[in-house]
């Protein structure tokens, strides 16, 4: 789906990947419904608008709340007479605990918005995506969602239940005017940490890897838009684990669990 003169509604776009893809849209020619939890972000982002924020509509709003999120599709419309596209792009991490060290509420919270706040949010367009001539849903899963990564179990079981759940959607909507594109995000300078409350491991013995800036990601995922893409892998560390895994999930497990586990220590 070409991008220009459509209308895109992108969570989490206080920030990170949703705010450059915010951005990113507005620069490409489409108007942009910003959701975010925090105020503060979606004012940001729209600072950083400058000009184009004219086509920018800001929406304060928990994903999780479901009531909240089937009152949006009618805000958006409202704002800006259509709705052609839904990027899910919101989402948490978990503190860096081993499963059986997490607390209830933490387990409940990652999967309230990595997993239903996405399930609400696509419910809640769906009909009005079908309803369009053509129209493009998007949902940010992440490398975790198919390589287990040790001290986020939960954050990773959540976005497999996203990439899961796209795949699904992808079959289910062929035949549509809804076409669907899975992203799967590596590591990110996105700040992810901060907003969800968990602090940021420390930088002894931290792995280096190579970091994607969000505004690039945006680019690469927003390409992948253009061009109808089922999946799309953000960044080398994602595309190359991607292959290692398709070769050799224990490979690829113990390859992470050996880099990473100085983490849990």
């Amino acid at each position: 789906m070409k991008l220009a003169g459509k209308v895109v509604v992108v969570t989490g776009a206080g920030s990170g990947l949703g705010q450059a893809l915010a951005l990113e849209l507005l620069r490409r020619g489409a108007r942009v419904a910003a959701v975010d939890l925090r105020e503060e972000g979606l004012r940001a982002t729209q600072e950083r608008a400058g000009r184009l924020a004219q086509g920018l509509s800001l929406h304060v709003l928990d994903i999780t709340h479901r009531e909240g999120v089937e009152a949006l599709p009618q805000e958006v419309e409202a704002a800006h007479g259509q709705v052609d596209g839904l990027i899910n792009n919101a989402g948490i991490i978990q503190p860096f605990k081993r499963l059986w060290e997490l607390e209830e509420a933490i387990i409940e919270r990652v999967m309230r918005v990595n997993f239903w706040g996405t399930l609400y949010m696509t419910r809640a367009f769906l009909p009005r995506l079908l309803a369009r001539p053509e129209a493009h849903l998007v949902n940010v899963s992440s490398m975790g969602g198919f390589l287990p990564v040790p001290g986020q179990t939960v954050y990773g079981a959540s976005k497999a239940a996203v990439k899961l759940l796209t795949e699904g959607l992808w079959a289910e909507l062929q035949g549509t005017p809804v076409r669907v594109t899975l992203a799967l995000p590596g590591a990110m300078r996105t700040g992810i940490a901060e907003h969800s409350g968990v602090a940021a491991p420390g930088a002894g013995g931290q792995v280096k890897v190579p970091i994607l800036e969000p505004e690039r990601a945006a680019q690469i995922l927003l390409d992948a838009v253009e061009r109808d893409a089922f999946r799309v892998l953000l960044g080398q560390d994602a595309r190359t684990m991607d292959l290692l895994y398709r070769l050799s999930p224990l490979r690829a497990t113990r390859l992470i669990q050996s880099r990473m586990r100085h983490l849990l220590s």
